[in-house]
């Protein structure tokens, strides 16, 4: 089964407006879940809605709550999230960074008592559409050994990055572990084994099975070097943002928990620097040095900018475990999910 992008986005603003979101709120979801689907970051997409469904059951998604902005400098704020819609939460936060930014040069907001978000680079892809440079990190529930132990202490910790250039944008998103752990809740989902060198399972046995990664942990990518950007990731969006860490995270991947992460949002703005027509023009220059450099040179973001033309043009797939997921959603709202899919 196959759904248009813009039927993606038109059936996950009529779930979450059934919900109770209001109409802003509904569309900020729904731009950021169409956002990780047309990138290729399913696990991070729609397929994360029966998990946000049931944090609104549960009360752990507070769909009336708004952010309150507990502590602001020129270049700094704290944010209280007051646990609603991560989306809503990170689209705000990176929204004052840029704002900031643009008055003194570089500027920090960091969030708390929020939710999961999608995938980090939809906000710092926020920045960028304004000329600016965007940075977005985050902690999430324990999925990480440390270096030498095997037990969870440490979460997947994403971290993006996204630059304006002339023609296109230069951005790398990714989880400082092998995977994101939506990833093994896909795998499993779909019953599907994971590649080697990933994952180990709860006695520290490397594993192919998702069902018994999830239980151990995966690991950090690059060995130490993962591992060290992970363990700075975790300081900067617990202790520095009012947020839990270590094991002390909750509530990322299982919504019938309290989320207690953190987000750091941070932008920089080139005007300020060397002029933002200087600054746009020489990464552009790089980049063109690096694309003549050898044939078939990849740019960070290529990847992504050819998901995204082949997704809108081909459809996103739908496979049959969600499609189930979606169904049992819809009928209970009152929505017929066949209207919205491509057979």
């Amino acid at each position: 089964m196959k759904l248009a992008a813009k039927n993606e986005k038109l059936l996950v603003t009529n779930i979450l407006m059934k919900l109770g979101l209001n109409e802003e709120k509904a569309n900020i979801v729904a731009e950021a879940t169409l956002d990780a689907d047309l990138k290729g970051f399913t696990s991070h997409g729609i397929g994360r809605f029966p998990q946000y469904t049931l944090g609104i059951e549960n009360h752990n998604i507070n769909i009336e709550s708004d952010i309150e902005i507990e502590k602001e400098t020129e270049s700094i704020a704290l944010i209280n999230g007051h646990n609603g819609f991560g989306q809503v939460v990170a689209y705000k936060a990176m929204k004052l960074a840029v704002e900031k930014a643009k008055k003194t040069g570089i500027a920090a907001v960091g969030t708390y008592n929020s939710n999961h978000f999608g995938v980090t680079g939809y906000y710092s892809d926020i920045a960028a559409k304004e000329d600016v440079i965007g940075m977005v990190t985050a902690n999430t529930e324990p999925a990480v050994a440390p270096l030498g132990g095997k037990e969870p202490i440490l979460g997947t910790n994403p971290i993006a990055i996204t630059i304006p250039s002339e023609e296109t944008y230069l951005a790398v998103d990714m989880a400082t572990s092998t995977t994101a752990r939506g990833k093994l809740l896909e795998s499993e989902r779909k019953g599907q084994k994971i590649p080697e060198n990933l994952a180990l399972d709860s006695e520290g046995k490397p594993t192919t099975d998702p069902s018994e990664a999830l239980k151990g942990s995966i690991l950090p990518f690059g060995a130490h070097k993962g591992y060290a950007l992970a363990f700075m990731i975790e300081v900067l969006t617990g202790p520095l943002v009012n947020a839990a860490f270590g094991k002390g995270v909750t509530g990322t991947a299982n919504h019938c928990n309290k989320c207690t992460k953190g987000d750091l949002f941070i932008a920089i703005d080139p005007a300020k620097f060397v002029g933002t027509d200087k600054f746009k023009s020489e990464t552009e220059e790089f980049i063109n040095e690096v694309r003549t450099s050898a044939p078939n040179t990849i740019i960070p973001g290529d990847l992504e900018a050819k998901k995204i033309e082949n997704n809108y043009k081909e459809g996103l797939a739908i496979d049959k475990k969600l499609y189930e997921k979606l169904k049992t959603i819809c009928d209970n709202l009152g929505i017929n999910v066949n209207d919205y899919l491509d057979q």
